[in-house]
Order: structure tokens, then sequence, then C-alpha cells
């Protein structure tokens, strides 16, 4: 089939290069602007536009779609059988929904109707899910509430992290997509509707989703630590200031009051909920460079009894 392709992170590259080598016609990529981005500021390119440069690609980068005319001139000349919408950060507009003939078609990172939204690989880890997956759908004016296509379950091992999910939903995206498009151009492939009152919602991430709050228990705040790397990761505060705990596990040690340190040799425990505690084992207090907590307790001398949080 003749594509559009809309996707900017490296999530998206995966299923550009599988539709490729599928042997679909890629018209046109559509990406995000470059970014400053980096300890620098320097512009960076997005990870698809960099893939559809390698291979060729005409890419546009419009700031605007919605009412952006001379970028509806250009999808309407690539005349496209379907758009193919991975990770692309932008709502597609009415008038793009309706041009090809085939749809838009999305790569959603969860089983939906679970985890509708902006960032629904983070908090299936977060909220400690030990299954997600990846969904094809036809997209419609609604947030995620398109049509089913595809779907495929995805195992989440008890220690991986967001990154390493992302890892494995892009590579089983990519094959799924490939899949739907060959079902939807021999015609034997029919979208199901979604089951509204299994929806929940995965909103976009803020800063302070990152702050723990000791009340909950060690294997939740592990697991929001785990969703939410690399951002907005796992905070607290410690003598006023911030201090970013960069790795954790969950302790043996209970009792502890919450939000209490306890400190043995090198070892830095805090109380959580329910009497139990997770253990600190890489962390860097604000304006100071990430450390081991052995090299921590004894740079700041720390000791038992000091509490965290605002």
């Amino acid at each position: 089939m003749r594509l559009v392709f809309c996707g900017t992170p490296e999530f998206a590259v995966g299923t550009l290069e599988s539709v490729i080598a599928a042997g679909h016609e890629v018209a046109l990529a559509v990406t995000q602007p470059d970014r400053a981005a980096g300890r620098g500021m320097e512009m960076q390119a997005p990870a698809v536009k960099r893939a559809a440069a390698a291979h060729g690609i005409a890419v546009v980068q419009p700031e605007k779609i919605k009412n952006n005319a001379e970028f509806r001139a250009r999808l309407e000349e690539a005349r496209p059988d379907a758009i193919v919408v991975v990770a692309y950060g932008r709502i597609i507009p009415q008038w793009m929904l309706e041009l090809p003939r085939l749809g838009n078609i999305n790569l959603h990172g969860s089983l939906l109707p679970k985890y509708r939204g902006a960032a629904p690989v983070q908090w299936a880890v977060a909220n400690g899910d030990r299954v997600t997956g990846v969904t094809t759908m036809r997209l419609d004016e609604g947030l995620d509430t398109g049509e089913v296509l595809l779907a495929r379950e995805v195992a989440i091992a008890p220690e991986e992290t967001a990154v390493d999910v992302f890892r494995s939903l892009a590579a089983v995206g990519a094959e799924l997509m490939v899949e739907t498009l060959a079902g939807l151009a021999e015609g034997t492939l029919i979208g199901r509707k979604q089951d509204e009152a299994q929806a929940t919602l995965a909103p976009i991430l803020t800063r302070e989703d990152g702050a723990i709050d000791f009340s909950r228990t060690a294997r939740q705040i592990y697991d929001r630590w785990r969703g939410f790397e690399p951002w907005p990761g796992a905070h607290t505060r410690l003598r006023g200031k911030k201090l970013i705990v960069h790795r954790m596990h969950v302790g043996a040690e209970d009792g502890i009051e919450a939000g209490v340190l306890r400190v043995a040799r090198d070892e830095m425990a805090v109380g959580c909920g329910s009497g139990s505690s997770v253990v600190f084992d890489e962390v860097q207090m604000e304006g100071k460079r990430r450390m081991s907590a052995a090299e921590f307790l004894r740079g700041f001398q720390i000791r038992s009894g000091e509490r965290l949080g605002d």
C-alpha cells in the first residue's frame, strides 16, 4: 500500500522500518519539529526523521496540523491508502481522519480500552501490572476510542522499567502493524468496538508523579519508580533539599516508621506503608552528582532517624 507515516520518538522507528521491509511505499513521513535537547541545548532531529531520511523518504515537520493548509495539501498530494500513526504526539484532525480510504491506523502501547491516553506504558508498570500489550486501532475523533483491529499481549517482568517495556512493545508492535496492514489490504480484518465499561485512563505524566509518598507500600513505591524511569523518576526531600533516587529495591527490614531512614553499614533503608521498606541504591542530592548510597552516606554523614519528604 501507499502510506503516510506519522511518528516521532525511537518507539516508532521499528514500525517504520518494518512497514518498509514489508514492501509498503511510504510516500511521506510526518514528525514533530527538531527540538533543543541535552546539556548543550543543541537542536536534535526526532528519531523518525533520521530513520526516514536514511531511506530517502520525504519528511515534513509541521508545528501545527489542524488548520495548516500547506500541510493538508501535501497529504492530499501523497494520496495514501492509509496513514500510520505511532507516537506522533499530535491530535489527528477530522480532515486527516477522513483522507485515506483505509483510515488512520494507530499503534497504541496498551491493551485497549485499558490505559487510554498519553502514558500507557508508564502507568502499566507503575501500577504493578504483570501483563500489558499493544493494540492497532482505527483512529476516530475520541481519545484512543476507535475500533480495535488487532492486539497482542506482552509480559512485564517484576524488575523491568518502563524503558525495558517500551523496547519490548516497540518490537512486538512493529510486527503487529505489518500484520494489520496485510489484513486491511486483503479485506479480511474487521474492527471491533471497545467496551467503554472497561476503559481506564493513562494521563500525561507530571513532575509531581515522581514525588515519593512513603505512606504507600515499598512495592508500590518501587513499581512507580520502575514506571516513571527516566522521567519523572523518583524524588523526595532530605534536609530541605531535593533528593533524586536513581536506583532502589524493596527492602527486607520492617517496622521502620514511614519516611524515616535507617542506616546500617552502607545500606540506606526507608520506612514505607504497612511496615515495609525500600532501600536506596543510588541517589543524587540537589546540585550534586549521582552516587552510590554508600558513598552518599559517608559524604553527607547521614544518620538513622532522619526524616524524608516535604
